[in-house]
């Protein structure tokens, strides 16, 4: 028995690709020696919660990168793509803005029974990255047509009206930013781009007066914090103030600092506090590992021809590249806070875990060949 189950490891491990795990799991190490040189003010839940998650996503990376992303997607695209518009809709319905939240946004939900919170539409990321690689590989060279581009638009509007209409804005970026860019490797044309940038144009006024007052406040004061020092301006400011405080080597793991007062220092400002007790050379190592990845994945997706895993892995590395530049571009307090966490290094079990799997159908792609030309 205990043999059988030590080949099936091996055989596990063997479908991984070894740069892409070694950079998750040294993001991950970095994330946990953080928040236990932090565990005073960070709480001892939270550093529990993400071992747990970091374990549980390398256990799901081990047994997805053994399967064959065709027989998953191929067959239930569309019933992933129908499960997570019920999700999201259960969310509006049922769920919260989380602990300790100044948002209205709808988009936590507590699991009846255990009274964990999770995010649902950072699990539906998984699905539409999938689903959506799926629509463009089955639309083919078709996608320029306006019957196939109508097709795709509904199927992304599905997905993100709903998240926008939960208030959750950073997360609806981060879908609208992977989809776009998924698109525009498909092939779309560049005179969709231009035309939809000039309809943004011509509707920002209509879109900036249905946003809520704390989402207008942010945007104005992320790009500019010294508006407003003492309130909206006040945690960018401090984010940054962190980084400088840390110099070049940081002030030491176990080393109390400006953190310590920065809101959500665990969570979406992470950064700052790595950058803080590691110091510049801290927050430029986690910025090579996560760059490393990004060119791991497109180069797996470039061996992957016109498969549809080369969209997934697109998707996958476009979702790491605009969380990761909206995030450290809020911590150096040069972009709008909008709540977004930086991928495996901040906590919350939602994101790590989800961040895993995403990494997990990559590994799936690299180990097993694409069986045709897909789109």
């Amino acid at each position: 028995m205990f043999s059988s189950i030590g080949k099936y490891v091996k055989n596990c491990i063997k479908s991984l690709d070894p740069i892409l795990f070694i950079c998750t799991v040294l993001l991950s190490l970095i994330s946990i020696v953080t928040i236990i040189g932090a565990v005073d003010n960070f709480g001892t839940r939270k550093l529990i919660m993400q071992v747990a998650m970091t374990v549980a996503g390398i256990i799901a990376t081990l047994v997805i990168a053994n399967i064959d992303y065709h027989l998953i997607v191929d067959k239930l695209w569309l019933y992933m793509l129908g499960v997570s518009a019920l999700l999201l809709v259960i969310t509006l319905v049922f769920g919260s803005s989380g602990e300790n939240m100044e948002t209205a946004n709808m988009s936590w939900l507590k699991i009846p029974g255990i009274g964990i919170m999770i995010q649902p539409s950072e699990f539906v990321k998984i699905a539409m990255v999938c689903t959506y690689a799926k629509h463009i590989s089955l639309v083919g060279d078709t996608i320029n047509k306006p019957r196939s581009l109508i097709g795709l638009a509904l199927h992304a509007g599905l997905i993100v009206g709903l998240i926008l209409i939960s208030g959750d804005l950073g997360v609806a970026l981060v879908y609208m930013g992977f989809l776009l860019i998924m698109l525009f490797v498909a092939g779309l044309s560049g005179f969709y781009f231009l035309g939809g940038a000039a309809l943004i144009l011509i509707a920002f006024p209509i879109i900036w007066e249905h946003l809520a007052l704390y989402q207008q406040e942010r945007i104005i004061v992320g790009f500019n914090p010294e508006l407003d020092p003492m309130g909206k301006g006040m945690q960018p400011l401090l984010s940054k103030q962190c980084i400088e405080n840390g110099g070049f080597f940081g002030i030491g793991l176990m080393g109390k600092g400006d953190y310590e007062v920065l809101p959500a220092s665990h969570t979406d400002f992470i950064f700052a506090t790595v950058c803080e007790k590691f110091g510049i050379l801290g927050g430029v190592l986690v910025i090579a590992l996560l760059l490393v990845m990004v060119v791991r994945m497109l180069l797996i997706a470039r061996s992957c021809g016109r498969d549809y895993g080369s969209l997934i892995c697109v998707g996958v590395a476009a979702i790491v590249i605009v969380q990761t530049v909206e995030n450290i571009g809020m911590c150096l307090a040069m972009l709008p806070v909008v709540g977004l966490t930086l991928p495996f290094l901040s906590c919350g079990g939602s994101s790590v875990l989800a961040t895993y799997v995403l990494l997990s159908l990559v590994h799936s792609i690299k180990g097993h060949k694409p069986k045709s030309r897909r789109w």
